[in-house]
């Protein structure tokens, strides 16, 4: 059985955690703060979690963890 290829550009934007979660980072942080407010930066740093429909093609994209 030859090697699965990993997807790279899931690798560099989903981690998946210990539990087989998948982890992304959030968009829209990176310029035009200053009109956002402080919540909504402060929960714009924090990660989101994948659904569970979603969770089957991340698995695909990321078949060793990464």
């Amino acid at each position: 059985m030859p090697k699965l290829k990993t997807l790279k550009s899931a690798k560099k934007r989903i981690r998946i955690t210990k539990s087989g979660r998948a982890k992304h980072f959030k968009a829209t942080r990176g310029h035009l703060l200053t009109c956002k407010s402080s919540k909504r930066r402060r929960l714009l740093g924090k990660a989101g979690y994948i659904d569970g429909g979603e969770l089957k093609s991340i698995h695909k994209m990321l078949p060793y963890g990464a």
